[in-house]
């Protein structure tokens, strides 16, 4: 039986000479078996040994097993840690970034060797020499920059944490990614990938997701659903052929960074504001004509939004969409977000919650769905971020930004202070 994982052999002698173990451990094969010579052996496990080999000594050190384990450590094996304590010589094998479940068996198999069960009945090995691919330290990272190096018949390494495979030519997504659950940072820019697959919210683990110079026409709501809600913190979608992002993209919660220079946007999310760890956001050469209402809900550090066509904001021309009276549709919406009233798929038709979800706020901070007011105002990008690009090549640091009014009262009061300050 054999275990790759992380090992340290800690003596127990040290602390009396005053000195102590590194700390750290060392990749590492363990086998649990016997010596080529009395492989085929049988009766009792007395000749049973732990072997650990390691890269510098392959060939292995063997510790005697039967009736020579003075205790086992288990409280973090479900953290793929423990360690077993041998009797003699006086030392503490301390194993570490183990898989759980495979840990747990080769435990159970010390064990048993140690109680002295039966050869026949233990799964042993044959202690041989360990090779250089059993031993060496798993691959993390892989940076690929030309086709002629991307792997056609070789799989990833399973263990990769960051894969980078740019000016490569790639019209996909390899599926053989999809497979990386360690996956941590993912860069695939500079190819001519047209289409994002909905299994890329599979891996659990992503952070930071590069797809700068592509071909993509539209990101994916599914994957706005997936688990990268809680993961992805940094999207680079800059360079590509995005018109509009879907109304689920606020669900990605975690984004810090969100990089959406050089598309074809004509608006961003509807509830920008939702992305409450956003810190750095950058949408310049798009075809922006103002931002959302939302969009002053942010706190950023940098903000840059040049090169937009935006148009000149004319509070004094409203758009009207007001239907009095109001439906029962409009005043039900209404009250339920107003009052807070609980809602879901499981209570109301599903296109009833999408349109909730995308509900407008008036100033004076009350819902509308459908009747409202529209204009739009310039604001100060300071307000919402530290540091500002500016906005044109005059110098300007100010947007028009969407205002909606939930009834004639609210914006006959914001019409009279908007002229009483520019009177």
């Amino acid at each position: 039986m054999r275990l790759q994982c992380e090992v340290e052999v800690v003596s127990r002698l040290l602390p009396t000479c005053g000195l102590r173990g590194r700390g750290r451990g060392t990749r590492a094969l363990l086998s649990l078996g016997r010596p080529p010579g009395r492989a085929r052996g049988g009766g009792n496990s007395g000749g049973v040994y732990l072997m650990v080999c390691t890269a510098r000594d392959r060939v292995g050190a063997r510790y005697k097993v039967q009736e020579n384990i003075e205790r086992f450590f288990t409280r973090f094996v479900e953290e793929g840690k423990a360690t077993v304590r041998l009797r003699e010589p006086a030392v503490d094998v301390c194993l570490s970034k183990a898989n759980a479940s495979n840990l747990k068996n080769f435990l159970s198999a010390v064990r048993l060797a140690h109680q002295g069960t039966d050869i026949g009945a233990l799964p042993l090995s044959t202690l041989v020499p360990a090779k250089n691919s059993e031993v060496e330290k798993p691959k993390t990272k892989m940076i690929i920059t030309s086709r002629r190096d991307y792997p056609l018949t070789k799989n990833f390494p399973y263990s990769l944490e960051h894969l980078q495979a740019s000016y490569c030519k790639l019209a996909r997504i390899d599926m053989r990614v999809l497979c990386l659950k360690k996956l941590r940072k993912l860069d695939l820019s500079h190819n001519h990938i047209k289409q994002l697959p909905a299994t890329i919210g599979d891996l659990i683990c992503l952070q930071e997701l590069n797809l700068h110079d592509n071909h993509l026409e539209s990101f994916s709501g599914a994957l706005c659903n997936s688990t990268l809600q809680k993961s992805l913190q940094f999207l680079d979608l800059s360079q590509n052929k995005i018109k509009a992002l879907p109304i689920q993209f606020c669900q990605l919660r975690e984004l810090v960074n969100l990089k959406l220079d050089d598309n074809e946007l004509i608006r961003l999310p509807f509830k920008i504001g939702q992305l409450g760890h956003l810190r750095f956001l950058s949408a310049a050469r798009n075809k922006l004509p103002f931002l959302p209402s939302d969009f002053r809900k942010l706190c950023l550090e940098n903000l840059d939004l040049f090169g937009n066509p935006f148009e000149q904001p004319n509070p004094l021309v409203p758009n009207i969409q007001l239907k009095i009276p109001l439906t029962l549709l409009e005043c039900a919406a209404r009250a339920t977000i107003n009052y807070r009233i609980p809602y879901g798929c499981h209570l109301l038709p599903s296109h009833l919650c999408e349109d909730l979800e995308v509900a407008k706020t008036c100033q004076c901070g009350s819902a509308c769905l459908s009747s409202f007011i529209q204009i739009t105002v310039t604001m100060n990008l300071h307000h919402v971020a530290h540091t500002v690009v500016l906005v044109d090549n005059m110098g300007g640091t100010e947007a028009p930004i969407i205002c909606y009014f939930c009834s004639l009262d609210c914006y006959s009061q914001f019409l009279d202070r908007y002229l009483q300050s520019n009177g």
